[in-house]
């Protein structure tokens, strides 16, 4: 990364929608301070106070994915508008229901659970838009940004909104939340530059395009080398995030004002996490700023579960705060390098997917534990299964895809057909012939693993190559594609990187001609079409 840590703050409009995310962030946490606390007024169980985490996450963990795919095939910008004011109803309706003494502990996780089925079908059209306000020498530092205006949020909401609640009560702070949703859907009005990407092909259905982008994280290695990763991290740090309520109250003695204090100690370390990790980086690789923020994170947990002093809660909440941030925005990097545009918001989704599905799954498991063995016992076990998994987890590399230029590049010619085709028509098989000499075949191989990845990336639902046994290096490659249209989407698909890779493989190519493509569909009565060969390259 080139500049400065602030260098995205000369973009005006990153500028704007980072204040109005400040301020809704700061309601949010708010909020959280306030259900979180209600609930051990409600129920006081280690199970039922990990719940309210629990009910915060698990909507991301449902409805991350098909809030990608909406995220790439509609406007963010309005999707981001619609989220919001419902948001805004949601706690609006919570706030007179809460004032009228109407709920009790599953009324409490309901709302909760709504909340977060909000910010679901939010999140992942928040964070792809971040590339396109920001270039991208600069888009760590954006990244870096919008985690710190989480973690303002998160030193500054908690102690606000445990004020607000002991002064004024929970109606209160519930309804100051709504009111900075309204914030950002100001924000977002006033945001008019939002375009979407030209495409002259139709749209994707919702069923299809949330295939794609799972088929897309399954065959990207960079991206699923930092999913790997980021369950690891998140299955452990959750411990302390859902059981931070009964560490205050039985573990340090407190009362909600000490619940907010932890809770800004960790905000306050993350921006100052947020402010060492550009120095981090200078010195280290983003897989050992990983490790050190998974050793952090343990050691949080630990300081949380054997200091009995306010001081060794606030220390530990500093240093949670740090490694949680460091941890965060160097997965949220590796994941965003690691996509193209057409698929941004689907693979952050499915990052979203991980990272909530880990913490749903943490809390509820850390929250039952809790229950069994106690509270210190619980975050210290959280605490050594984070270390135990650091060298397990090493083999899997982050920002694979930092140096990839995932460009559309354009360079497949269209494919002539001899009739009509419907776009749903299908499935299609798509042959290339090579010619390769017995020096360049085991480059050869190597580099047609790498290409098979990408085919089945892009759209392929089989792929293969084989030797012709009759006629001595002649190669053929074959991929299957479910309709015209899914191959029509390949082409538009289809990287500068890819092309880098494509070009390598044709250079060991020994034919007279580049090799030989060829297009088939399915027969169907009445539409005689046939395969038609074609020198471009596939």
């Amino acid at each position: 990364m080139s500049g400065s840590a602030f260098s995205p703050f000369k973009y005006r409009v990153f500028t704007v929608l980072w204040i109005a995310t400040l301020i809704s962030n700061i309601g949010t946490w708010m909020f959280n301070v306030t259900s979180g606390w209600v609930m051990t007024e409600l129920s006081p169980s280690p199970l039922m106070v990990s719940m309210v985490q629990a009910a915060t996450a698990l909507p991301i963990f449902l409805f991350a994915l098909p809030a990608g795919a909406l995220g790439d095939l509609f406007d963010r910008r309005r999707l981001l508008l619609w989220t919001q004011m419902l948001l805004a109803a949601v706690l609006f309706l919570f706030a007179g229901l809460l004032s009228q003494d109407g709920i009790n502990a599953w009324v409490l996780l309901l709302f909760t659970f709504l909340t977060g089925v909000g910010t679901a079908f939010a999140a992942p059209a928040w964070q792809a838009i971040i590339p396109r306000l920001v270039p991208r020498n600069i888009l760590g530092f954006a990244i870096i940004l919008n985690g710190v205006s989480i973690n303002i949020a998160r030193a500054i909401g908690p102690a606000l909104g445990g004020f607000i609640l002991a002064v004024a009560g929970a109606v209160a702070t519930v309804l100051l939340n709504a009111v900075s949703y309204l914030a950002v859907v100001a924000a977002l009005v006033w945001w008019r530059t939002a375009t979407t990407q030209a495409d002259t092909l139709p749209r994707e259905r919702l069923p299809g395009a949330m295939r794609a982008g799972v088929r897309f994280a399954l065959h990207s290695t960079p991206l699923r080398h930092t999913l790997f990763r980021a369950f690891a991290f998140f299955i452990c740090a959750s411990a302390y995030w859902a059981l931070l309520p009964l560490v205050a109250k039985e573990i340090l003695q407190g009362d909600p004002s000490l619940y907010g204090i932890l809770l800004a100690a960790l905000g306050v370390g993350a921006v100052a996490g947020a402010l060492l990790l550009p120095v981090m980086k200078q010195h280290m690789s983003a897989d050992k700023i990983l490790m050190l923020a998974t050793a952090g994170a343990a050691l949080c947990s630990l300081m949380f579960a054997y200091g009995e002093h306010t001081g060794m809660g606030i220390a530990a909440g500093l240093i949670g705060g740090i490694s949680w941030l460091s941890a965060v925005a160097s997965l949220n990097f590796s994941t965003q390098v690691a996509l193209p545009d057409w698929v941004r918001a689907r693979g952050l989704a499915i990052f979203q997917m991980v990272l909530f599905g880990a913490m749903t799954v943490g809390s509820l498991g850390w929250g039952q534990v809790a229950g069994v063995i106690g509270l210190p016992l619980a975050l210290a076990a959280s605490g050594l299964l984070a270390l135990l998994l650091i060298p397990v987890t090493a083999r899997f590399k982050l920002n694979l895809g930092e140096h990839h230029d995932y460009t559309p590049s354009g360079h497949w010619s269209e494919p002539a057909v001899s009739a009509f085709i419907s776009h749903s028509h299908g499935p299609v098989l798509v042959t290339l012939e090579y010619r390769i000499a017995d020096a360049d075949r085991g480059a050869f191989y190597s580099l047609m693993q790498e290409l098979g990845v990408i085919r089945r990336r892009d759209g392929a639902i089989q792929w293969g190559f084989f030797e012709d046994v009759e006629d001595h290096g002649r190669f053929i490659e074959i991929f299957m594609v479910e309709s015209w249209l899914a191959h029509l989407r390949q082409h538009a698909r289809v990287s500068a990187a890819d092309k880098i890779l494509q070009d390598k493989i044709a250079a060991l190519h020994r034919g007279v001609t580049p090799p030989r493509v060829t297009h088939a569909v399915t027969p169907s009565v009445g539409n005689h079409l046939q395969a038609i060969p074609k020198t471009h390259h596939d």
